[in-house]
């Protein structure tokens, strides 16, 4: 058994034994993918300095957008379409296998970048919405995410054919509330899977961050791996900091055969 193994085993075999297994990813999973992440060490909001001429909180506030729509797609065009290019990393194809074998649930994933659904797994509920899709913010109509990408690149700002109204895409922006139903079933699976598995999130986002709540007060098992410290690795009954070590040994641990 490789050393490496080793330190992940009892995580594994306690993975294995669950009944129910539910997921939660953040930006660190994509940033293996060559995005940059939010709130991590180099991450968009803890770089310094103005983007664009505003602050970065402003480029996704829903009245600034609303204001002044012009600036979010510059920053569209520059950072947030270029996500849709990206392949997906190990972190979401080990997750999409262990989906397929039956070994874990529901992934749910603060991400916006659609690299889950790439890696065709099995259920992936989106709580901060999708660079998938667009809507009008006015008549609801919606607008395909190609044709929004192509106006931003020429330096216009989506309109809607039918109203003229603002097209935004399906991105939950600071003011505007998650998904319902959505937040309802991640707080449900967090109570009730004996494992709830955290993957490359800070843990700091609500209403998101109070999903380990749930489960510690219903006495699951909590498993974080996450390169900075996050509020409950005290909660954890296994913590890592490697995400792409992790996965990898996850995947050689279940599917020895294939790996």
């Amino acid at each position: 058994m490789s050393t490496s193994l080793e330190q992940f085993l009892p995580c594994f075999q306690a993975l294995e034994k669950a009944r129910k297994v539910s997921v939660l990813t953040g930006a660190g999973v994509s940033t293996l993918s060559g995005i940059q992440d939010f709130r991590g060490e180099n991450g968009f909001y803890t770089q310094k300095g103005l983007l664009y001429g505003v602050s970065r909180e402003q480029l996704f506030d829903i009245d600034f957008f609303r204001a002044r729509p012009e600036i979010f797609y510059c920053y569209a065009r520059d950072y947030l379409y270029p996500m849709l290019d990206k392949t997906p990393s190990i972190a979401h194809t080990a997750l999409a296998r262990m989906q397929k074998a039956g070994r874990i649930g529901t992934v749910y994933t603060q991400n916006i970048d659609c690299l889950h659904t790439k890696a065709h797994g099995g259920r992936v509920v989106e709580l901060h919405g999708t660079l998938r899709e667009h809507a009008c913010i006015d008549c609801g109509r919606t607008f395909e995410t190609a044709k929004a990408r192509e106006c931003a690149e020429a330096g216009n700002v989506p309109r809607c054919p039918a109203c003229s109204g603002l097209v935004k895409p399906k991105v939950v922006f600071f003011g505007e509330q998650l998904n319902d139903d959505d937040l309802s079933s991640a707080f449900r699976d967090a109570e009730i899977s004996d494992v709830f598995l955290v993957l490359g999130s800070s843990l700091t986002v609500s209403p998101v961050s109070s999903l380990p709540t749930a489960a510690r007060i219903n006495r699951r098992s909590i498993i974080i791996v996450n390169k900075q410290p996050t509020p409950f690795d005290r909660d954890a009954a296994f913590r890592f900091d490697d995400i792409a070590l992790f996965c990898g040994e996850m995947e050689k641990y279940f599917f020895p055969d294939e790996a």
